[in-house]
């Protein structure tokens, strides 16, 4: 099986408490908030405020991932607002292993995030160092940016080197994710999916359950 966590960066912001409520109502356990500067990507979201106050309002697993430039910047105050995963990405900063061991010496599951251009192979070091990887399956920070195909193979190569290498790493894939990518995310190796626009455009919490369904019934190769 696979877990679905939900995006609030395709919820409605006036409504952000009633999104918290719908997604726990369902049975889901993790919330991914989407954290962009307007630098690293085009678009800005949520901040520091935002985030501690989806803290107070939830005891949904707080995963974030930061669209930043340098987040050595801003990581130890995320991590003292109560984020439980923080994912960076490695085109973001010079420091990468720094801000991982920062990361996780503030008790906070690490996650290192992976441009749709970027390969694996090219940060081999920094997998030893992470608790789950995130691949990115569409351009975020852009409209309408579809599921990129070849994701599958990207993903097919993280379990390989997880494999090879004997690490326990998670694998978690965003961007572009409907109920029709669900069972090939899984079959190949993905963990966690995260889905945004196909949860809650229309009827967010019928959409919600039937993703979960589906990707509770996935065969899949890897575990959480």
């Amino acid at each position: 099986m696979a877990l679905i966590a939900p995006s609030l960066l395709a919820a409605d912001f006036a409504r952000l408490g009633e999104a918290l409520l719908l997604i726990k109502e369902a049975g889901a356990s993790m919330v991914h908030v989407d954290v962009m500067d307007g630098h690293f990507v085009p678009d800005i979201s949520v901040g520091q405020p935002v985030v501690k106050s989806l803290r107070k309002a939830t005891d949904l697993v707080l995963d974030l991932h930061l669209l930043v430039e340098r987040p050595e910047r801003y990581v130890p105050e995320f991590i003292e607002i109560g984020a439980d995963r923080m994912a960076i990405h490695a085109e973001a900063t010079p420091n990468l292993h720094k801000v991982l061991g920062v990361i996780r010496t503030g008790g906070v599951k690490a996650g290192l995030a992976l441009n749709p251009s970027t390969a694996v192979e090219s940060v081999p070091d920094a997998l030893g160092e992470i608790d789950y990887l995130l691949i990115l399956s569409a351009d975020l920070g852009f409209a309408n940016s579809s599921f990129l195909p070849r994701t599958l193979a990207k993903v097919q190569t993280a379990c390989a080197l997880r494999r090879e290498r004997r690490l326990d790493f998670a694998i978690e894939v965003e961007g572009g994710i409907g109920e029709e990518q669900i069972e090939g995310l899984a079959l190949v190796g993905a963990d966690i999916l995260v889905a945004g626009s196909d949860i809650f455009q229309k009827d967010p919490k019928t959409r919600l359950t039937s993703m979960m369904r589906r990707a509770a019934c996935a065969h899949q190769i890897s575990r959480v």
